[in-house]
């Protein structure tokens, strides 16, 4: 489950919730949406994955 994924990754990093929206699909309120139930489309799943996977490898490479 993608939220599962975000909660971890924030929890992982200590991002707000805010910002990891804002950065990973232009939308602060993004974490707050899943959270209430909102279900994300195939591309926006897609999207936060890759931010997530490629921010963790940016910052595993430092």
């Amino acid at each position: 489950m993608l939220l599962r994924r975000i909660e971890r990754f924030l929890r992982t990093t200590g991002m707000p919730w805010t910002r990891f929206g804002r950065l990973a699909a232009g939308d602060p309120r993004l974490v707050a949406d899943l959270r209430n139930g909102r279900t994300p489309r195939p591309t926006m799943e897609r999207r936060v994955e890759h931010f997530m996977n490629t921010y963790q490898e940016e910052n595993h490479a430092r």
